[in-house]
């Protein structure tokens, strides 16, 4: 019989890494996110629905400290959840409007639909709706 883990409620943060904070910080701010704090040179946390976006300078937190060392080099990926297809509707085109690209669309064979973009560091963004992976 397999071993139940004890509950989690989902995904609390997701992590990105990018070259430039300041960059970074203008761009997710332009699509709406909420700045929640700032250490210069090592981080900016932005408020994405109930969950929180982290942008780290990958140099500044390969050393450790309070929290254990981390880094990637290279493009990340990380996807929201959009609600439905209204909502990702809307997506597209506040994306247009901010002059942001759409690099891929898809419908997924279990359902749910993606549009694909990147930040400034490169970083693959996805915005997708319930059903893509059956549930």
């Amino acid at each position: 019989m397999a071993q139940i883990h004890p509950p989690v409620n989902g995904i609390h943060e997701a992590a990105l890494y990018v070259d430039d904070l300041a960059e970074a910080e203008r761009f997710w701010r332009r699509l709406g996110l909420q700045l929640i704090t700032r250490d210069e040179g090592r981080h900016v946390f932005f408020r994405i629905g109930r969950d929180l976006l982290l942008c780290f300078n990958a140099a500044a937190t390969r050393d450790g400290g309070r929290v254990p060392a981390h880094g990637a080099e290279g493009p990340g990926h990380v996807a929201f959840d959009v609600p439905d297809l209204e909502a990702l509707d809307r997506w597209r085109a506040f994306l247009e409007m901010a002059g942001i690209d759409v690099e891929a669309e898809l419908d997924w064979p279990a359902g749910g639909r993606s549009l694909y973009f990147r930040d400034p560091a490169g970083n693959s963004i996805e915005l997708i709706t319930r059903g893509a992976w059956g549930f």
